[in-house]
């Protein structure tokens, strides 16, 4: 594909991967720890990267790879996971944005995938290509000094310390348990578990190198962080699969007792705070989207998942990048949805955006509604249908890409 300015949409080969560093170094402000893997290595392989090429000079890539996502009711979908897009600044506004994801979207339409997902750096960007936000995280802060637990909370013990080398096997082995239980998470490949236990000193932002506990349901990798005013102990990944788990690893890193504070990232309802008899301890310091989400196929999305409740619904959906839109009949019986295009009345109207935000359950329809991004005839539609999308559990991404 070539623009009306000369400059040309192609896949990229192993000859474009120095440039595409380099780009992706340029746009994003730092220098990358992983890019000197042997490209086998990596997870994104440069043969699935889309570039725009000026005169033989690569100005605009797009990452891509296949991944395996677990979506509510324990079942897994085959998604496009994209990464790394960017444009260098001497080449901006001039299309080539829309002009690589028309090109990526062309192929993930042609390979059958049903979900684009995508950690995003702009918010404002992407909304227009029918991505909304999907998972939503929570950094915060506690102060371990004054932590104490309820009596009622959960104490059977079983967290041990280890050198995350001498886990690697049981930590990957409880990862895939509770990734196929969350939505939003992702099966983790070869490569990210490569990465993440090289733990290169370019990722530990003047930390020490990983620490580790290991429960037989649970993990929690952890780096401390010294300062003139706090010492400090940042959680790199926890993942629980039991709540006596949970409660035993967050006993273990409030007892660290030569730093003042923990740092972590929760989902909306960790019951962290509810373990405390102080819940004020935890304190939110930033709330924030970790992952975004495009509807590819409407009807393999929303039969792909299960829900909380029966529904009888017409969805008008508009989609502003691609034709994935249309009038919708959604039909829910004990957990089960049929969705199949119509020709009948639209009883909810709503973007892709939205229904994206939607599909992991956790953003609401009835917030999209008040801000009049969904529009129903009948406001008992609007509240069955947030009764549907409904989810057990919070939505978490299960590694950064």
């Amino acid at each position: 594909m070539t623009l009306p300015n000369g400059i040309t949409i192609r896949s990229a080969t192993p000859d474009d991967d120095a440039a595409i560093t380099l780009l992706g170094d340029t746009a994003f402000g730092m220098r990358s720890p992983y890019e000197t893997q042997a490209p086998e290595a990596r997870i994104f392989a440069i043969e699935d990267a889309v570039v725009a090429v000026d005169d033989g000079r690569v100005v605009g890539a797009t990452k891509a790879t296949r991944m395996t996502l677990t979506v509510p009711g324990e079942r897994t979908v085959e998604a496009c996971g994209i990464a790394g897009v960017c444009v260098a600044p001497t080449h901006r506004r001039r299309g080539i944005l829309r002009a690589m994801y028309t090109e990526q979207h062309r192929r993930t339409e042609a390979d059958g995938l049903a979900l684009t997902i995508f950690t995003v750096s702009q918010g404002t960007i992407y909304g227009r290509f029918g991505y909304g936000p999907t998972v939503r995280e929570n950094a915060v802060s506690i102060d371990r000094r004054f932590a104490e637990f309820r009596p009622s909370a959960p104490d059977r013990g079983g967290v041990e310390l280890a050198t995350p080398a001498e886990v690697t096997e049981q930590v990957r082995t409880v990862y895939d348990r509770w990734r196929r239980i969350v939505p939003g998470a992702q099966a983790s490949p070869e490569a990210r578990w490569t990465m993440l236990f090289a733990d290169p000193v370019a990722v530990r932002g003047g930390g020490t190198d990983l620490f580790a506990l290991l429960h037989p349901d649970g993990y929690a990798l952890y780096r401390y962080r010294r300062s003139e005013d706090v010492n400090a102990a940042e959680v790199v990944e926890m993942r629980a699969v039991t709540p006596d788990a949970h409660a035993a690893l967050w006993r273990a890193l409030l007892g660290l007792e030569l730093v003042q504070r923990v740092d972590a990232v929760l989902s909306d309802n960790d019951p962290l705070p509810y373990l405390l008899t102080d819940l004020r301890l935890v304190k939110t310091t930033a709330r924030y989207d970790a992952l975004w989400l495009r509807l590819m196929d409407i009807p393999a999305a929303l039969t792909a998942r299960t829900y909380q409740r029966d529904l009888d619904v017409v969805l008008a959906v508009s989609d502003p990048f691609r034709d994935a839109g249309g009038t919708f009949a959604l039909t829910i019986r004990d957990g089960i949805a049929e969705c199949t295009p119509t020709t009948g009345p639209a009883e909810i109207e709503l973007g892709i955006d939205v229904l994206a935000s939607m599909y992991l359950g956790a953003y609401p329809a009835r917030v999209f509604a008040e801000a009049n991004r969904l529009q129903a005839k009948d406001s008992a539609k609007a509240r069955a249908l947030d009764a549907a999308f409904a989810t057990e559990r919070d939505a978490a991404l299960g590694w950064f890409f």
